[in-house]
């Protein structure tokens, strides 16, 4: 078979592959590897290429994306392994078929292990003594004594002193063998990751320092169903030399025959049976032998590899997804926004910025310790407002948030003939924007720490177009993330961020270059170039204007023109989500409407009644066509939810203050597998578990809630030294009654479960407090060590 004929047959392995797994047509698969490999970016395929790919979604492009990147080093590992086998002359035909059907790296890597260049090792000395037979006439010849066969196999020349040196060889060359069968090895591996414990112990003297690593101090746990945030918290509590940690395949309490599960297993595939022959126990103890040194320290490696990546694949799903919903977190608008960037000692730092953005004013006021200039602070925080007609004062999480808050809340009562509101704004990541390059190039006059101020407030205005401005993993809304493969990490959240963007478009004369870079199809070098040709010639009129950018060819305008926004350009059409490709379609249907262009938009009667197929041709069919007629009807439209506040109770503002029964309302900061996190305005976030976000079976805790949602909970516990606040969003459920939900799946504990979770750090003592990340988000996640304390 030539080499282009086993590609393509490859290629078409990996699409049937991939269309199996997605449940969807192997066509649709081709031609979406086909626009991905020509270049086509991911938003760009799902919204305008429906027709080729049969309208795969951006989620099903994006695991296409992994798949087909995982399924391709696959086949990259599989032909090099062949490669390296037939040059050693060793490749059989069921070998051949063994690596042809491998379909995972696993697997492969087992098959290729007897052959991989390795040490010198202790069997290979033996066979080099001659040893080789012996090992064979063992097996083969239980029914004779071990002893006796080997005295044939001494030889002191050949460094066989004795017959004890002689059988240790064969033994040496045996559990080699018992080793590199991968037949066996995989199936060991498959039973030990069903069956087998993680056992947790402290370590002597590390009580004190590890003590929020305290749940598991003496800990034991099937591998197989310890949740993602569980296993990350217990391997950093091993690696901060807190926890002792090993897995073993013996049950607990197993009599002494479970001990001797996996020899039996390994005797069960070579058919060593003890039948009371001589032989029979030399061999027991032989593949016990090979158990105990070398097969089972193998496989706990990789059973401890399998868990941190399942570990790392759940973290960075919900980190992923906690990034997506902060991303698209309603925007409170084009509003005047004063920021507040909450202190002590440092003072509260303070900026204005008006609809647009832009920064009006800024300053530096003294209300909490040491200072305490309450009345001053109020004095100047008034003045803004009026001077520059303030609509929203947003404040952030931090350190002093919640005095701060007070503060605001003094301000708006003393505001009582405008309608100021204040909100409570998650600051993960200002301090990180702060130092950055692009806060000194965009804010060049300002003072490092003021910067904060600027991007909380515009983060309110628009979190999107101003959290785009931060790394995401600087963002901080996944657990333990700094332990997490950094380019996987990265990889996942550059998509999250991309789709984001481009499902809500960018205005091109407004937009910053970090948010254009974001743009299908632009990187950072065109972003720059628009940026700088809109400085220097004024606001783009057209979308065609764009193809004056240097390094923005044609390919380029195609992927990006059709996220791009001019809302007061030229043609109306260009501050809609229709591709420039397809305004031909729209010519037809207003020829057909005898309608102008403006008049047609947002004509929501005249569009409902076309009938789409009236206009496809061989280019665009009927999914295009009803896109464009819905994006005619509401052009540009925004999915993000609309913009709305909670209200924290008075006088409550600190744990101490809540009461089992109270009723609050709260914004949810965080969601994870167990359940969700609401700021209740105490500095600290209350739990509210899975089994009490609903009446109803809960399967995924997302479908309740997402963070930025505004809640109403009841108070059901308060551990005050312990700091721990439990929530139940049924607000029929009464404090001490024992909860009887459905059961709740796989959301990771018991049902039953009543505790309060441990509250972690208090909301003041945040990003400064040198811990990694920030923000609300960031400490919901990192407090999830354990919270639902009576799981597996």
């Amino acid at each position: 078979m030539t080499t282009s004929k086993i590609a393509g047959e490859t290629a078409r392995t990996i699409t049937r592959t991939i269309a199996a797994e997605l449940a969807v047509a192997e066509a649709q698969v081709a031609a979406a590897v086909s626009l991905l490999d020509e270049g086509a970016t991911v938003p760009f395929v799902a919204r305008y290429r429906k027709e080729a790919t049969g309208g795969l979604d951006d989620t099903q492009l994006r695991t296409l994306e992994e798949r087909l990147r995982y399924l391709r080093e696959l086949e990259e590992r599989r032909a090099a392994i062949r490669a390296a086998i037939d040059e050693q002359g060793k490749m059989t035909d069921a070998l051949a078929a063994a690596i042809a059907t491998a379909d995972t790296k696993a697997r492969l890597e087992d098959l290729y292990l007897p052959y991989k260049t390795k040490r010198r090792t202790k069997a290979q000395i033996a066979r080099e003594a001659g040893l080789g037979p012996l090992a064979e006439a063992l097996v083969a010849s239980p029914e004779r004594a071990p002893e006796d066969q080997a005295r044939a196999f001494v030889d002191e020349a050949k460094g066989v002193a004795d017959v004890d040196a002689a059988l240790e060889g064969a033994r040496h060359i045996l559990v080699e063998r018992f080793a590199e069968d991968a037949d066996l090895i995989g199936r060991l591996r498959e039973d030990f990751w069903r069956e087998a414990r993680l056992v947790a112990t402290v370590r002597e003297g590390k009580e004190q320092a590890g003590a929020k690593f305290s749940d598991y101090f003496a800990y034991s746990g099937k591998i197989s169903e310890l949740p993602a945030h569980r296993i990350l918290a217990i391997f950093r509590a091993e690696k901060e030399e807190v926890l002792s940690v090993s897995l073993t395949e013996i049950p607990e309490n197993a009599p002494d025959t479970a001990k001797d599960a996996y020899p039996a297993k390994i005797r069960a595939h070579f058919r060593l049976a003890d039948r009371g022959r001589p032989g029979d126990s030399w061999l027991a103890k032989a593949a016990g032998f090979a158990w105990r040194t070398k097969i089972s320290l193998s496989i706990a490696l990789d059973a401890r590899a399998r868990l941190w990546a399942k570990a790392e694949e759940e973290s960075i799903r919900v980190f992923a997804a906690n990034l997506r919903d902060l991303l698209l977190a309603a925007p409170a608008g084009a509003r005047a926004t004063m920021g507040l960037d909450p202190g002590y000692r440092t003072g509260v730092k303070v900026a204005v910025v008006d609809a647009t953005g832009k920064v009006v004013a800024t300053d530096t006021i003294y209300p909490h310790e040491p200072q305490r200039r309450w009345d001053a602070a109020l004095h100047t925080l008034e003045a803004l407002v009026r001077r520059h007609d303030v609509e929203l004062i947003a404040i952030g999480n931090g350190t002093a948030s919640r005095e701060t808050d007070k503060l605001a809340g003094e301000l708006v009562a003393r505001l009582s003939d405008r309608k100021a509101v204040k909100v409570m704004v998650s600051e993960a990541g200002a301090s990180v924007y702060s130092a950055s390059a692009f806060a000194s190039k965009e804010l060049p006059d300002l003072d490092v720490s003021l910067r904060g101020a600027v991007s909380i407030a515009r983060r309110l205005q628009d979190p999107l177009a101003e959290l785009v401005k931060i790394d995401p993993k600087s963002i901080g809304v996944g657990q333990y993330q700094h332990d997490l493969a950094e380019h996987a990490l990265s990889r996942a959240l550059d998509a999250v961020v991309e789709d984001c963007v481009n499902a809500v478009g960018v205005e091109v004369n407004t937009a910053s270059a970090p948010l254009l870079a974001r743009v299908s199809g632009l990187g950072e070098g065109v972003a720059k170039a628009i940026v700088a040709r809109r400085d220097e010639a004024g606001p783009f009129r057209t979308r065609k204007e764009l193809m004056n950018v240097p390094g923005l060819g044609p390919k380029t305008f195609q992927l990006a023109a059709g996220f791009l926004r001019i809302q007061d350009g030229a043609d109306p059409l260009d501050r809609s989500g229709v591709h420039p490709e397809a305004y031909p379609v729209v010519r037809r249907i207003l020829e057909f409407t005898k309608a102008d262009v403006v008049r047609i938009i947002g004509d929501a009667k005249t569009l409902r009644a076309l009938d789409p197929r009236r206009f496809t041709d061989e280019t665009f069919g009927v999914p295009t066509v009803s896109d464009i007629i819905a994006e005619l009807e509401k052009p540009g439209r925004d999915p993000r939810p609309a913009f709305k506040t909670a209200s924290f109770a008075d006088g409550v503002e600190k744990i101490s203050d809540l009461v089992p029964g109270m009723v609050l309302e709260g914004v949810v900061t965080n969601v994870a597998a167990f359940g969700a996190f609401v700021d209740i305005g105490v500095h600290q976030d209350g739990l509210v578990h899975v089994s009490a976000m609903s009446a109803s079976f809960v399967k995924d805790p997302r479908a309740v809630a997402k963070p930025g949602d505004v809640v109403k909970v009841k108070v059901m516990e308060v551990d005050v030294p312990r700091k721990r606040i439990g929530l139940s969003m049924r607000l029929s459920d009464e404090p001490g009654q024992e909860r009887r939900p459905a059961r709740t799946g796989g959301g990771g504990g018991r049902p039953d479960q009543a505790r309060a979770p441990q509250a972690g750090k208090p909301r003041g003592d945040r990003e400064r407090s040198g811990a990694p990340g920030g923000g609300a988000l960031a400490d919901a996640l990192r407090r999830a060590q354990d919270r639902d304390r009576r799981g597996t």
